[in-house]
């Protein structure tokens, strides 16, 4: 399970060095593609497969389920950290979610998300109240 918050920064070769709470978990291999909210979703290798088995249910026939698996599939890089724990975040992908020098790297539960701090900052503001003010149940027996 992946949780925090940290602040790598992007180097000049577009390659960020992993946490060290998160390493052990992606060293094996990742798969990193476009996330909601123009963050950039990062997963174990295992972890998207089981993903993709779910997503794989969806019937061709659901265009939601199409366009949701266009986006995520299409944009989808695996990537090996290197020795030094770094890992190359791809040019369309950086793009893609706006990536520039200062990074927030957020462990989500089972992936990591990559955000432009300015993003994030912005987003975690607008976040705030309706996260204290939840009064219904968001994840059914939970919250």
């Amino acid at each position: 399970m992946f949780f925090g918050t940290y602040a790598p920064k992007l180097d000049e070769k577009g390659r960020i060095i992993l946490p060290a709470k998160f390493r052990d978990e992606l060293s094996p291999g990742i798969v990193m593609t476009r996330g909601q909210e123009n963050c950039l979703y990062v997963f174990t290798s295992r972890e998207f497969e089981a993903y993709y088995a779910k997503i794989s249910q969806a019937p061709l026939t659901d265009q939601s389920g199409r366009s949701f698996s266009r986006m995520m599939f299409s944009g989808a890089s695996a990537e090996q950290p290197d020795k030094q724990n770094r890992v190359t975040i791809p040019a369309n992908l950086r793009a893609w979610a706006g990536l520039d020098r200062d990074l927030t790297v957020i462990g989500a539960g089972n992936r990591v998300e990559i955000w432009d701090t300015a993003a994030w900052d912005a987003y975690l503001s607008e976040q705030e109240e309706p996260f204290a003010n939840i009064t219904e149940e968001v994840i059914p027996g939970l919250i």
